[in-house]
């Protein structure tokens, strides 16, 4: 390289960054907070699911954990510098001011993200109750909020019958069923595919405002289910910000499945931007086979 280039290349550089830098800048900037959670295996999840995100090439993501359990006086994470959070935490409240900041920041358009064992969280918080729509265990019972599933014919029912929150059955494989195939989070996906061993949330309830059910997944009295058809996909308008949530993602083996990472990275997405431009993976699940992508360490 020339004197006078290698010159200007520096001075390039100072002034506006180096080119990784600047490639850094354009991507959405995505937060997973964990720390405290009734599934051990959060620390692996929480890694998979950030590296699910990385490699999109659409995201940088950090992770903000809180102390191992009570009250973490000092969680305090920045939401407003993000584009979206995605939560895998079940535990002790957060302090006031996180949890008003947190409000604040998904009424004023913050994306946000629930996973699995994120909807038992805050039971008797309403306003998470309201941003995740549906929930289980943590004290909730018909003052949370009517039970919220399909029918055989895939009209959703609003349950307002006495009774907890939250059950499901034997960890087994199930069938994911495409309700809404325009959804952009949804769009090109097969209109059922099969999901790898997961628990199947039934009986979750809520506000369930503003709520749009994506996919659901039949709970088979057979492995101890509802027999409903129950939300595992879906959306719910908090304010400005939008919110994805599924209850999949019990295990690291069920976030290993193609279908929950397409769902989490396109999910992500939509809720960070409104939009989705992530494709549909060759390796998606059929109705009729599974597809499994064995977790790096």
């Amino acid at each position: 390289m020339h004197r006078a280039s290698l010159i200007a290349l520096v001075l390039c550089t100072l002034l506006l960054g180096s080119p990784l830098e600047s490639f850094a800048a354009d991507k959405l900037k995505a937060l997973i907070v964990d720390g405290q959670n009734n599934h051990g295996v959060w620390p692996k999840t929480s890694k998979m699911m950030q590296r699910y995100l990385t490699e999109t090439g659409l995201f940088t993501v950090d992770i903000a954990t809180t102390a191992k359990q009570g009250v973490d006086p000092n969680f305090k994470p920045e939401f407003a510098k993000y584009a979206v959070v995605v939560t895998n935490y079940n535990g002790a409240p957060w302090p006031t001011d996180t949890q008003k900041s947190f409000i604040s920041y998904v009424q004023n358009g913050g994306g946000l993200v629930v996973v699995h064992a994120a909807d038992n969280a805050f039971g008797d918080w309403p306003e998470y109750n309201q941003m995740i729509g549906l929930g289980g265990w943590g004290g909730r019972n018909e003052k949370s909020g009517p039970y919220v599933f399909l029918d055989a014919d895939g009209k959703e029912v609003r349950d307002t019958r006495p009774g907890p929150g939250g059950h499901h059955g034997a960890q087994h494989e199930f069938s994911v069923v495409v309700r809404d195939a325009e959804h952009p989070i949804t769009k090109g996906m097969p209109r059922e595919w099969l999901h790898v061993k997961d628990e199947l949330y039934d009986f979750l309830r809520g506000p369930g405002d503003k709520m749009q059910i994506l996919a659901t997944a039949y709970a088979d009295p057979k492995v101890g289910g509802s027999g409903r058809h129950e939300p595992m996909i879906f959306t719910v308008a908090y304010g400005k910000g939008r919110v994805f949530h599924t209850p999949m993602g019990h295990g690291d083996y069920s976030q290993e499945c193609v279908g929950f990472i397409t769902t989490l990275q396109r999910g992500t997405e939509w809720a960070a931007t409104g939009k989705v431009t992530l494709p549909i993976p060759a390796d998606f699940p059929t109705a009729e086979k599974l597809s499994q992508r064995p977790a790096k360490e």
